[in-house]
């Protein structure tokens, strides 16, 4: 038999084996699951195997999961569970524990990397679309919400029992409550309430060892980590308990788009000197697109879309905006005064009159296209010069006509005031404002032109963002910054080239908690924190 041959045949046998090794691993795991409830119908009913004709409606169900182009092959899960109760969870970490299967925890499916659904090695996906209830007390201003509730969920519960509450999270509804709280939750509200995680006032996590902990009993240290260092690196997060914000009745709203043609890059410029520093109840974000003049025929231009949330009335906004950025020429007719639940529907971009009702449909925004996407983001301290931003328009012509956009999201106000050690996440004072970069494209075989377009971007940028970190926001998870070693032993110093960027020195305080609460490093992926015991 020739060399060519023999190694051919022994990568066959290999995939057979490994192969072979998977399904008898996935076998045993749903007889331990089984075993442990013989007596219960809802856990046969929340498993989906391959072989089931609702595996591919459940694993493609959550409606912005976009298809993402990865940096390495990957599988997707053998099995998914779908359980309807803790101790259904309890039994899937112990079973999977018992037969070494990963595991992956999915509360939503918006996932920039795809490390909740998809893996290098075989695994299943404990799913917690069924834990989804929402409890709220009107007298305290607080709400329980289970880590599987959609983020329009919660907006339509609480606006449900009070016009006068709310709560500060992403603008998307179909968000899963889950990943975006522990992994920070900027919105529209950050300016006047901080981060999504910096209103959490407890939670219930199921640990490695499957016991269930809330803050008391896990401790501050575990209890500081999931606020900002995103949950799944350290247990499975059941439900949260968040404080609720007082607000007026009626907030005011504003989109207000100008083009080159109509001294954008000069807005843009000032904009960077005053979206940090305005009154802490306005919040100017930033969207910058490319397509076709209005003016030149058969030329492109940028068009930037001034989209604001004032908590407040718009006499007031107007009078503000007068004295802070008076360039942009708001007149009252730009404005609309609403409640904070119709502004939720303004920011989530769907059509004037939409029924708040949309809210608790998981299609509210699907990707009907079936775009392919990629993101990542940045943080400005000092303002981009003109020149800075006459490159960039450039840099965004190149690309196809709207398929790409930039986000600018101010920072300052109440995210100033809370220190950078408070929560994992770092990004306070200092900072100016988020940047977003997205680009999107529909065929797979443009997937290479359109992630050299973004990555020549991201690297004109270096110039004008943070250093020593260039830091990114870790809920816009970019696997370009680094990833794991494969297994369970993670190297500490592999993973802190992307860690750093998401959590500058907080990393290391999590890397201790992680080696304190799951040393075996049971929960992981290609970007979790890793623990201490594994290559220093």
């Amino acid at each position: 038999m020739t060399t060519f041959k023999k190694v051919t045949m022994f990568l066959f046998l290999s995939i057979c084996l490994s192969s072979s090794w998977a399904n008898n691993t996935h076998d045993d795991f749903l007889e331990c699951l089984h075993h442990k409830f013989r007596n219960s119908n809802s856990v046969s009913q929340g498993i989906y195997t391959r072989k089931n004709s609702s595996y591919s409606t459940i694993f493609n169900s959550f409606a912005d999961k976009l298809p993402i182009t990865f940096n390495f092959k990957r599988i997707k899960p053998s099995i998914i569970f779908t359980p309807s109760a803790e101790s259904q969870i309890q039994a899937a970490i112990h079973c999977s524990k018992k037969h070494d299967l990963q595991i992956r925890i999915r509360s939503g499916g918006h996932d920039y990397g795809g490390l909740s659904y998809i893996s290098e090695t075989p695994f299943i996906v404990i799913d917690l679309r069924n834990l989804r209830s929402i409890s709220i007390d009107i007298k305290d201003k607080t709400a329980w919400i289970q880590a599987g509730a959609t983020l329009g969920e919660v907006y339509y519960r609480i606006a449900e029992k009070s016009k006068k509450l709310a709560f500060a999270a992403g603008v998307c509804p179909t968000v899963g409550v889950g990943g975006h709280f522990s992994g920070g939750g900027y919105s529209m509200m950050s300016r006047k309430f901080g981060i999504a995680a910096d209103n959490i006032i407890d939670a219930k996590l199921i640990d490695a060892n499957g016991r269930i902990h809330d803050r008391k009993s896990m401790g501050e240290d575990l209890f500081w980590a999931i606020r900002g260092g995103g949950g799944t690196s350290f247990g499975l997060i059941i439900s949260w308990k968040v404080r609720l914000l007082d607000i007026p009745e009626k907030v005011t709203v504003f989109n207000v788009e100008r083009t080159l043609e109509q001294n954008a890059t000069q807005l843009v410029y000032k904009w960077q000197h005053i979206a940090d520093k305005v009154d802490n109840n306005l919040s100017i974000r930033l969207f910058l697109r490319s397509s076709q003049s209005p003016i030149r025929l058969g030329q492109r231009t940028i068009h930037a879309f001034f989209t604001t949330l004032f908590v407040g009335g718009v006499d007031e906004l107007l009078h503000k905006m007068q004295k802070s950025f008076p360039e942009l020429g708001l007149v009252k007719k730009d404005c609309i005064e609403m409640s904070w639940i119709e502004s939720v529907i303004f920011f989530a971009r769907l059509p004037s009159g939409t029924p708040i009702e949309v809210l608790l449909n998981w299609n509210t925004t699907t990707n009907q296209n079936g775009l392919i996407f990629k993101g990542k983001s940045d943080y400005v301290q000092h303002p981009i010069s003109i020149n800075g931003l006459e490159g960039l328009w450039k840099l965004l012509n190149q690309v196809g006509e709207n398929s790409a956009e930039i986000q600018f999201s101010p920072h300052g106000g109440k995210m100033n005031d809370v220190s950078v050690s408070e929560t994992p996440f770092p990004h306070r004072a200092g900072n100016i404002y988020m940047i977003h970069y997205g680009v999107f494209w529909g065929k797979m075989e443009s997937s290479k032109k359109h992630l050299s377009w973004i990555r020549k971007l991201y690297g004109y940028m270096a110039r004008y963002v943070s250093k020593s970190p260039r830091a990114a926001y870790f809920n816009y998870r970019d696997l370009d910054l680094g990833l794991n070693s494969k297994g369970t032993n993670t190297s500490y110093a592999q993973a802190r080239i992307w860690g750093v960027k998401y959590f500058k020195n907080n990393f290391d305080r999590l890397v201790k908690v992680k080696t304190k609460f799951d040393p075996t490093n049971f929960f992981r992926n290609e970007q979790s924190i890793p623990p201490l015991l594994f290559g220093l």
